[in-house]
């Protein structure tokens, strides 16, 4: 059996980095894990290629080449999942696809010729056996939720490694909360699940055979909700690994706000090498975030708990969402002013919608609110609900927003806040050319002939005298804002053509 395992591309968005990529020389921010992982669980006989279509164009002699195509997207991933389908059907070739977008959605795919969805340590094995049988059926799902004890380590030998930005790794699924607007645990669960520590070394070790010396992104959702796990086992073997390679690999991961109660915890991951988290912080707003469900966020200085954890070491990236029920006009400038005093350059601001699988999904449904189904790109200026605020209201607000957050002034404005508030790890950087290459593309584009000009060299000015440890972080911040302008205008200039 030949298996062509394929990867849509992702969209201009907030999280592609596609404009920041260009300075490193790299394709993609992240590789396809769950396909990775897949490939290891096939039948050692088969042939397996992997296309990623943020890193190569697809080619007709590669579809040619396989018996069986295999498709994993997330909704963000749609548009390009459509076009791979289409393409596969022309060539009289067999589609399997799972993954978040098709969990969710399959029932807008008609063309698929088979379904393996949900997990596929539960729904992978019946596919294969019935495959042998000759009696294949359309669907395989599970509302079960499996051990990833003994998940297989992704195959990295199928990657092209070195067009990719950073490496990744899952260390648990599943998410204790109850958000009602995310759609993690109507996939994953509430229950935390979590590989052995064995485990991720393994992982660890394979990629650093492969000669992988860059970042590694845990990618769970919710890093540190197997607090005592962690503190006793994992980071402690993190700890050790790192020793015993003589290694600095910087990790980063997801995780929530309550990260800034455990100072143990905070240390321990710091020195593990994590020196950045992302945190779901949606809004100031206490009302909203009671209704929504994200009650870990209320009853507590959020402000000061970002500052905590950027004094411990780790860089804060936050996300942030408007257009709750409760939201007033007056919340677009809420928002700005409380990512400005936090010092959080990398703020993902996404208008609310309704993703499928979701409490706020039924409850717009049964409301009678929802729209359509959701791009999976929150940063579009668009929702799939009939929000309580006028529409054209909630997207000025929201357009307006994103034009002052990441106007040059205000941008580097947050990069000197964290600056002030961050303590940067001590760690031995190794001497990368391509670090090198992205400073001075960074000099050129951005300090000679972008408009951003006066605030890149205040910026680095200011840190060299105050802050000498931290350059390479600012200057990989002022490349960040590169991108996020980038992505911002061309949002903007596709809100005004819709509004127009």
């Amino acid at each position: 059996m030949r298996v062509l395992l394929i990867y849509p591309e992702f969209p201009d968005t907030f999280w592609s980095f596609k404009h920041a990529l260009k300075f490193v020389n790299k394709k993609a921010s992240l590789p396809p894990l769950g396909l990775l992982t897949v490939a290891a669980m096939l039948p050692e006989s088969w042939e397996r290629k992997l296309v990623d279509l943020n890193i190569a164009p697809l080619r007709p002699e590669d579809i040619l080449w396989a018996d069986m195509v295999w498709i994993s997207a997330m909704a963000v991933q749609q548009e390009s999942a459509r076009k791979v389908i289409a393409e596969c059907n022309h060539a009289n070739r067999k589609v399997v696809a799972g993954g978040p977008l098709f969990t969710s959605e399959h029932q807008d795919f008609p063309t698929v010729d088979h379904f393996v969805l949900n997990e596929a340590e539960l729904t992978l094995p019946p596919f294969l056996e019935d495959l042998e049988k000759g009696k294949l059926q359309k669907y395989y799902s599970s509302s079960l939720f499996p051990d990833i004890a003994h998940t297989p380590a992704p195959q990295w030998e199928l990657l092209d490694i070195k067009k990719y930005a950073s490496m990744a790794l899952q260390f648990s699924r599943g998410c204790p909360y109850q958000c009602d607007f995310c759609n993690v645990t109507a996939l994953l669960g509430h229950k935390i699940r979590t590989k052995t520590s064995q485990q991720i070394i393994v992982e660890l070790d394979g990629l650093r055979k492969l000669g992988w010396r860059d970042s590694i992104f845990f990618v769970d959702d919710n890093f540190i909700a197997h607090k005592a796990y962690l503190k006793k086992e994992l980071l402690p073997r993190l700890i050790e690994w790192q020793r015993a390679n003589k290694t600095t690999t910087r990790l980063y991961t997801e995780c929530s706000i309550n990260l800034a109660d455990d100072p143990e915890l905070m240390r321990l991951m710091v020195e593990a090498g994590f020196t950045q988290v992302f945190i779901g912080i949606e809004t100031p707003d206490d009302q909203a975030l009671q209704a929504c469900g994200k009650q870990h966020n209320t009853s507590r200085d959020m402000l000061e708990n970002i500052h905590k954890i950027q004094h411990a070491g780790m860089e804060v990236q936050g996300g942030f969402i408007v257009g709750f029920d409760s939201d007033t006009p007056s919340i677009f400038q809420k928002q700005v002013e409380f990512i400005q005093k936090s010092g959080i350059v990398t703020a993902m601001v996404g208008i609310l919608q309704a993703l499928p699988g979701t409490r706020l999904y039924e409850r717009m449904q049964k409301e009678g609110r929802l729209l359509h189904n959701s791009s999976g790109d929150n940063v579009d200026s668009n929702t799939n609900i009939i929000p309580k605020m006028d529409l054209d209201v909630l997207r000025k607000g929201y357009t307006d927003m994103m034009t002052q957050l990441y106007s040059p002034k205000h941008y580097y404005q947050r990069v000197r806040t964290l600056l002030q508030e961050y303590r940067a790890p001590q760690y031995q950087e190794r001497f990368r050319l391509s670090h090198l290459l992205a400073f001075i593309r960074s000099v050129v584009l951005l300090g000679v002939v972008g408009r951003e000009r006066f605030q890149y060299w205040k910026m680095l000015v200011w840190t060299f005298f105050n802050r000498q440890h931290s350059i390479p972080l600012a200057v990989t911040l002022a490349i960040y804002g590169h991108h996020f302008r980038k992505v911002c205008q061309l949002h903007l200039k596709e809100a005004r053509r819709s509004a127009g």
